[in-house]
């Protein structure tokens, strides 16, 4: 398990550092009211993924659970039946797209500059998530044989190609329908390279669009109804500040949350990496009755989790408006710095709980705790973001971000904790103490550099992110691992301690270089 999520952190880490290297050149490219404009088609059509009526994860779910059982009929009766619907799902959201386009300009005031491109960039997207749809087959088949590493070696190859694609069109033309096109180029690129891939690695995989099966259609909606609730709830709390804040305060404020929120939904991506593998680890071990290594995993990786959001959270809420001043420009800094803290705050509850314990719960068929609470923190995020934009501007929308977020993870942990037979109490005990006792010492290094020594430049700002990076390691494996049930953190941990410090002089090196 180890290495399939390692693998997904790798996607991460590369995703990161593509945005790292892309945003400020986007900004540059387009403008603050460009790239506003252009984060406002990204969230509507965003939102055209909740067509895809949580089909994507019902089936790695199924096809999970038919790999576990080595049944290749039923297996390619749930591929065939998930096609069909996806070519269905494809067609209906290019309808309800090109409706969207038409009444994108009756709905925005987008900048005059800009909207003849916004109106051709939109359908260009609305295109691409039409097509998508069908895209996310090939995903769910090679997740639900466990195929992480080689899935994401085709991902990490496709964030690299739209790094090119993206910086080379964007300096031949400063447009919106470039980068649209260049999204639609990544598609094509995804979907084809894992098609022959598991042509290659699984030639049982044969389904055919005659092994249609309605009962299998059938067990799909009766969970994906849940997945849809979900990823509703998601898009609320996520894509729905954008349109708030356009339709409330104005486009190019857009740009100044979003800088903010892009950099947690990446540590979120960073987080979720866990949850694409603990989901069909839960069915897995459930199909196999072992219960006692699924309450396991579950503890153990929602420190994991825990550890994780504290090593970059904590640079980020200290330093992390130093970072965006430097990165995007010294103007952000302030807006987007506010929004950062606020959302990272909110987070060390959050991600944890969205890592671990909503895919145990969903793994183990029981969505609707979860998917319940999703929907209604999605709710409250927009009336919150509503009601508090106007007095509070970007930060009101920040604080309807995260209060329900917080409220989400209170619920969705005392419902896995019921469903493993695990008192709250107990997980607490176990994964919060240590981690946080182990933070202090981090967020005083981290003040120093940023009271005591004032750093705001990306040589400083490089140092201090590397020394967390170091400290953070010998402290967990010192102090936070030592003597865990779960958790051996001897030759593996101490290796990573020489990784990570020969990781942080590398970078602080190679940042200075890049933008000094």
């Amino acid at each position: 398990m180890l290495r399939n999520v390692g693998s997904n952190w790798v996607v991460a880490l590369v995703t990161a550092a593509v945005t790292y290297v892309v945003t400020p050149f986007v900004v540059h490219y387009l403008g603050a009211e460009g790239y506003g404009t252009w984060m406002l088609i990204t969230a509507i059509t965003g939102y055209m993924s909740l067509l895809s009526l949580g089909v994507p994860m019902a089936t790695v779910r199924y096809l999970a659970q038919h790999v576990a059982e080595h049944n290749t009929r039923r297996m390619n009766a749930t591929i065939a039946s998930c096609a069909g619907l996806y070519l269905v799902i494809g067609g209906v959201a290019a309808v309800s797209g090109a409706v969207m386009t038409i009444m994108f300009e009756a709905v925005y005031d987008v900048p005059a500059a800009w909207r003849v491109q916004a109106q051709v960039a939109l359908g260009l997207m609305v295109l691409q998530v039409s097509a998508g749809f069908i895209g996310l087959l090939p995903e769910g088949i090679l997740f639900a044989h466990h195929d992480f590493v080689r899935r994401n070696v085709v991902r990490v190859a496709t964030v690299l190609l739209r790094l090119g694609l993206t910086v080379g069109l964007l300096a031949l033309r400063s447009s919106l329908v470039v980068m649209a096109v260049a999204q639609l180029l990544c598609l094509a690129f995804d979907a084809g390279v894992s098609m022959l891939l598991i042509r290659r690695r699984y030639p049982e995989v044969r389904p055919r669009l005659g092994e249609f099966d309605w009962p299998s259609v059938r067990r799909i909606f009766a969970f994906s109804v849940y997945v849809l609730l979900l990823n509703t709830g998601a898009r609320l709390s996520f894509e729905t500040d954008a349109l708030v804040i356009g339709a409330v305060l104005s486009v190019g404020a857009i740009s100044f949350y979003a800088i903010a929120n892009n950099i947690i939904l990446y540590l979120m991506d960073f987080s979720l990496a866990i949850a694409a593998v603990v989901s069909p680890t839960a069915t897995k071990l459930k199909t196999e009755g072992r219960v006692e290594e699924l309450a396991a995993t579950f503890l153990t990786w929602s420190k994991v989790a825990l550890s994780l959001c504290i090593c970059a959270g904590t640079f980020l809420i200290v330093l992390g408006p130093k970072f965006i001043g430097w990165w995007i420009d010294p103007s952000f800094e302030e807006p987007s710095g506010v929004v950062l803290q606020i959302l990272m705050v909110s987070s060390f509850a959050f991600l944890p709980v969205r890592a671990v314990a909503l895919p145990v719960l969903v793994g183990l068929g029981k969505p609707l705790t979860p998917t319940i609470a999703y929907l209604a923190a999605g709710v409250l995020n927009l009336a919150l973001s509503i009601v508090l934009a106007r007095p509070l501007g970007l930060a009101g929308v920040a604080l309807g971000t995260a209060i329900p977020n917080v409220l989400f993870a209170i619920v969705v942990l005392v419902a896995a904790c019921r469903e493993l037979d695990i008192r709250v109490v107990s997980y607490l005990r176990y994964v919060v103490p240590r981690a946080a006792l182990g933070s202090l010492p981090i967020v005083a290094v981290l003040l120093w550099f940023r009271l005591g020594l004032q750093v705001d430049a990306i040589g400083g700002l490089a140092a201090a992110g590397g020394a967390t990076v170091l400290l953070f390691a010998a402290i967990w494996v010192l102090f936070v691992y030592r003597d865990d049930p779960f958790v051996d953190p001897g030759p593996y941990l101490l290796r990573l301690c020489a990784v990570s410090s020969g990781f942080a002089r590398r970078t602080a090196f190679g940042l200075v270089h890049s933008k000094d």
